[in-house]
This record gives structure tokens, sequence and C-alpha cells, in this order.
């Protein structure tokens, strides 16, 4: 049995490995006694969700804390060919073995799994059929994880158009909604605002403060380094030669960082509106910069990360309350149970 005003619908977003922090977040809401009567998820929301949802989460985190980074490599299975850089078939045929078959109409939760069609340029939710195949779609990374077709679409990650699916889990009956928010935005970084500059190069030591300031927690030390080595040691010397028109991309920085990048900074954009249309009753946001999007060998210290997040968010929202706890009405000495009024159901794309 479960205390009245702890039902919660659970939306989880996008971000590649930091999506371990849903891990964590379900562990705190499991502790305190909460009920997830809805999840809806993106990527590896999505992943992460449907394993809730079928009872199979706790099978798959034994798993996952245990995988090395030579692990991970070998699972990803890299690919030099074709309209992605990772196959991933080894990790989603583990998957597949834990899901054992499960169909989503079948799940103890009712679960949506968000995608995005890119031929016709909408969202796709999967809310019946095969689970293992709806997670699929859902964490195909454009430019990293090979698409795949499903009834003549050709699907990507959701996070092309809905990192963060509020929509799905409108009109639950719910006490309150919670999102899971993997790509907060740096405080010192974010801007609706663009940066004003010129195409002329200028010199180094009028640059190097600011690339150092932006790098911080997004590129690698040795990336950092090397841009300092290059322009550092002759940032205050008079006699500097003309740099070039313009520079390469630092040493070190490959395709899949590019793409995981841009996709995360388009990301933080879309997730910002949406969320300011379909805001979530608690928030837990997780740093963009807590984990590159591939470092899956990181599963324990991003499941502890999420752990901390999720209690301080609760903690927050409630203050010590249960939410929708019954109140009593000044001289009646009768429990006036007090709820908010549910939105209209979303039909979906």
């Amino acid at each position: 049995m479960t205390a009245h005003g702890k039902r919660v619908a659970l939306v989880l977003g996008s971000g590649g490995a930091r999506g371990y922090a849903h891990i964590g977040a379900v562990q705190v809401l499991a502790e305190r006694g909460y009920e997830v009567v809805a999840v809806a998820g993106t990527s590896m929301g999505a992943l992460v969700g449907g394993l809730l949802a079928a009872g199979k989460l706790e099978e798959y985190t034994e798993w996952v804390t245990g995988l090395s980074q030579r692990d991970v490599i070998r699972l990803l299975d890299p690919t030099l060919v074709g309209p992605g850089a990772i196959r991933a078939e080894r990790v989603l045929a583990r998957m597949s073995e834990i899901l054992d078959g499960a169909l989503i109409e079948d799940l103890p939760i009712p679960y949506t799994a968000v995608a995005t069609d890119i031929g016709a340029r909408r969202e796709v939710w999967f809310q019946s059929g095969p689970l293992d195949v709806a997670i699929r779609a859902s964490i195909a990374i454009p430019g990293m994880i090979t698409p795949i077709m499903v009834n003549g679409r050709l699907l990507v990650d959701g996070a092309v158009l809905n990192p963060v699916p509020m929509e799905p889990v409108t009109g639950v009956d719910a006490d309150f909604t919670m999102a899971v928010v993997l790509a907060g935005d740096r405080p010192r970084s974010f801007s609706n605002r663009p940066a004003k500059e010129s195409s002329a190069q200028r010199p180094a030591n009028e640059w190097l403060d600011r690339f150092v300031k932006s790098a911080a927690g997004v590129w690698e030390n040795d990336v950092v380094v090397a841009i300092l080595n290059r322009f550092g040691g002759k940032a205050h010397e008079d006699e500097e030669p003309a740099p070039p028109a313009f520079e390469p991309p630092p040493p070190g920085v490959r395709i899949t960082d590019v793409t995981a990048m841009a996709l995360d900074t388009m990301g933080s954009l879309i997730t910002r509106f949406r969320l300011a249309t379909l805001p979530p009753d608690v928030l837990v946001t997780v740093p963009g910069d807590a984990a590159k999007t591939m470092d899956f060998h990181r599963a324990e210290e991003l499941i502890v990360l999420g752990r901390r997040l999720t209690e301080e968010a609760l903690d927050e929202a409630f203050e010590g309350d249960l939410p929708g706890e019954p109140e009593l009405e000044s001289g009646t000495g009768t429990p006036e149970l007090t709820a908010d009024i549910p939105a209209t159901p979303h039909n979906g794309p």
C-alpha cells in the first residue's frame, strides 16, 4: 500500500551516459515510498524508464556498474561505415535479453518512449509493441548510434525534438510530476542573446582567457593544454607574427564529441522552451558537464550523483511535507483533501 500523496508521474530526459543518474533518482523515490504510476522518457531516459516499467532496472543496474571502459568500447561496437559511428548491437542484445520480449502494453506501469521521425520531422510516441525496439529507436543519437527503420519511419533519438517529454504524462492520475533533466545549463555559459564577434583573427592574448573559461568542464585537459601550449607561450610577445585567418579544432576532438556537444547545445534550448510550457512539479537537474555523452563506464558515480540531486530536489520541493497530504479545515476536525485539477490529456503526435 502506498501513502496518499505519493503517486508520481516520472519523466526522464536525454543525455547519454549522464542517464545513469536516472537510476539514482528512481532509487530515491522507492526508498521514500513513492509510487511511479507513469513514466515517459527520451533516449537514455527511455531506456531507464522502460527497464523500470518492466521491473528489470535492478538487474540492468547490477550489470552496468560492473562494466569497465574496455568493456564499454567492446559492447558499443564502433564502425567506420554506415549512418552512425556506433552499432551498439552487443549492448542492445544484452538489454533485449534482460527485457525478455516485454511488450509495452503489458507493462505494469504505463510507459512512453519518444523517438524522432527525421523524414516526417515529427515526434513518434511508442506506447505499444516490443519494448526493446521502442528503446532502440529512442537512443539512436544522430551521427553516433545508427538509426533504425520501424514501419516505414527512419527513427533517431527523441531528443532531436523533445529532450524531456512532459506531454505523455499530462492528465495522468498522479499527485505530482517529476522530471529529470540531464543537460543542466552552466550558469556562466548559457544566454539567449547572441555573442557578437568579428571574424578577423585577434592576438591570442585577447582570447585565451575566454577559451579557458568556456573550456572548463567541456574539453578534456589534454585539449586545453594543447591550445595553451600552441598560443600561451607567445601570447605576450609584441613581435608575435600575425596568426592565420582561423584555427582548426583543438587536437583530440572527435566527431562524437562535436556531435554530442552540438546536440546538448540544441537540446538545452529546446528543453527550456518546452518546460516553460509544461513545467514539472519537481525538477531534478543534472549538470551537462557531469559526464561526457559516451562515458558509459562511469555508472556508479553517476548513480550516486542522481541520488544526491534527487534528494535535494524533493527536500526543497516539499520541505519535509508529503505532497498532497490531507489538511484539516479549521473548526471541523474533518480532513479536506486538496488536489490539483489534472491537465487535459494529450493525444500525442
